[in-house]
């Protein structure tokens, strides 16, 4: 068994002490019995205020917005890009979209007023709250955060289509010159309003369609790397843009992070340095238009610091399932990764050979695409918890 397993195993026990915890008050809406999650008393709050907020990338000498022992919790605020970050004031903006003014939160307009100044070249369009230092996490260390509520802000959200949009775009590797054009109005934004139904949260998408609301944030980051000139993303020296998700984690957009899961990421810098943002309440596996339902969101996370741990990339665990993810600039190579990361968990946590453990996979794990549209992509290995008559 590989020296890394015991640790790691030891991380996923431990997290599953909290287990019945977040499922009794940490469901997203519309999860279990259909009721809303309790509030949570967390340790510190991060408003989104412009000082708490950074545009489209990770800064890695920002000042930290808040610091936190390990095993504290932090409610933090968010913003969708959505309706943040175009030219026109948010206000005339929205309101002629038909938000109602008082639904326009503060936060959007302050924001908005603090874009003079803020350099985006090299950037990306995301709103992201951070970074939060964590008191212990340094280079080599894992720092596993728990997602444990996730609440709307405001009663709406935006989802954009457009004839060139998301995978249907001249630049998506896919894309062929004799591919007919996909015959739908241009730039077309879907103002959604979001509420609740016997009980239920979803959104109204039209008269006869109703979704389930599962909000989870896009971004869950820690500083990357000193990003260099050519990796995914990076167009200047040490600027990562927010588009492309990493090693760092970043814009997974995996739609199974609600509350109630668990993700771990590896440590590049002191502190970790976490951030997030790219909040949705709603998206299909590969958001495939390019954007979910963007809607505003908070969210309590509990940090937890694995000294001397070390993991490749993100990886993530639900109640039911251990989640492995491949990251590329290729979907094929994605799903490549994703099925090699899942064989080397099989082998170092479960004590499978390799032969036995890619024959496991084949035969009873599910690899998902998770998004396929910001650049690198992202293909989850989902391992059920149920194969194992023992944890």
């Amino acid at each position: 068994m590989n020296s890394l397993a015991p640790s790691l195993a030891r991380i996923f026990c431990a997290a599953l002490v909290l287990t019945s915890l977040l499922s009794a008050c940490s469901a997203p809406p519309g999860a279990g019995d259909g009721e809303p999650p309790r509030d949570i008393e967390a340790d510190h709050l991060v408003p989104s205020t412009p000082e708490n907020l950074s545009w489209g990338w990770y800064p890695l000498d920002k000042q930290p917005v808040l610091t936190v022992e390990s095993g504290e919790t932090v409610r933090i605020e968010t913003l969708t890009h959505a309706g943040t970050t175009q030219s026109e004031e948010p206000v005339a903006y929205l309101t002629a979209f038909g938000v109602p003014r008082e639904e326009i939160l503060p936060d959007v307009i302050d924001f908005w007023r603090s874009r003079e100044g803020r350099e985006r070249e090299g950037r990306s369009g995301h709103v992201i709250t951070g970074p939060i230092y964590v008191e212990g996490a340094e280079p080599g260390d894992v720092l596993e955060v728990q997602i444990l509520e996730l609440e709307v802000r405001v009663p709406w959200g935006i989802n954009n289509t457009g004839p060139t949009s998301g995978v249907f775009a001249d630049a998506y590797p896919g894309a062929r010159p004799d591919d007919p054009p996909l015959d739908i109005a241009p730039g077309t934004r879907h103002l959604i309003r979001t509420g609740e139904t016997e009980g239920q949260a979803v959104a109204f998408f039209s008269a006869g369609i109703q979704v389930p609301l599962a909000p989870f944030m896009g971004i869950l980051a820690v500083a990357p790397a000193d990003p260099v000139v050519g990796e995914p993303g990076v167009t200047v020296p040490g600027v990562q843009a927010s588009r492309p998700p990493g090693p760092f984690g970043g814009n997974l957009d995996v739609k199974d992070l609600v509350a109630g899961t668990r993700l771990l990421l590896p440590v590049f810098h002191a502190g970790a340095l976490f951030y997030t943002g790219d909040p949705h309440s709603a998206q299909g596996d590969g958001e495939v238009s390019g954007t979910a339902i963007e809607q505003s969101l908070t969210g309590v996370f509990r940090f937890v610091v694995h000294k001397g741990e070390s993991i490749p990339g993100p990886r993530a665990e639900s109640d039911t399932h251990y989640l492995l993810m491949g990251i590329d600039l290729d979907l094929d190579r994605a799903m490549r990764n994703a099925t090699r990361a899942v064989v080397e968990f099989l082998v170092e946590e479960k004590d499978l050979t390799p032969a036995e453990a890619l024959s496991l996979a084949s035969i009873a794990v599910d690899f998902r695409v998770a998004e396929v549209v910001d650049l690198t992509q992202v293909v989850v290995g989902h391992i059920p918890k149920s194969l194992f008559l023992t944890p």
